[in-house]
C-alpha cells in the first residue's frame, strides 16, 4: 500500500504546477526574486535571460531598464500561455 500512496502523491505533486518553457521560467524566477527584495547582482545573467526571451539588449543598458523589459516579456509570455490554455480547453482539448 505505501507504494500506491507514494505514486498518488507524486502524481498530485507533478500535476500542481503547469510546466513553463525554461527561458520563461528563468525570467519568472528572476522577477520573483527581485520582487521579493533581491537585487540582481549579475547583469550578464539578466541580459542572457532577456536575450533568451527574444529581447535585444545592449551591453551598456542599465540593469534597471533591462529588468523592466524582462518583466514585460515574462508577463506577455505568461498571458500568451494562459490564452493558449483557454483556447485548448474551449476546443475540448485536454489541459
Amino acid at each position: 500500500m505505501p507504494a500506491a500512496r507514494l505514486l498518488r502523491t507524486l502524481k498530485a505533486w507533478l500535476r500542481r504546477k503547469p510546466r513553463l518553457p525554461p527561458e520563461l521560467q528563468a525570467g519568472k524566477d528572476v522577477i520573483d526574486a527581485i520582487d521579493a527584495g533581491g537585487l540582481p547582482l549579475d547583469p550578464t545573467r539578466i541580459n542572457r535571460i532577456a536575450r533568451e526571451l527574444g529581447l535585444e539588449i545592449s551591453a551598456r543598458a542599465p540593469v534597471e531598464a533591462t529588468v523592466e523589459r524582462l518583466r514585460s516579456a515574462v508577463t506577455r509570455g505568461l498571458e500568451t500561455l494562459a490564452m493558449e490554455a483557454a483556447a485548448a480547453k474551449k476546443k475540448g482539448g485536454k489541459q
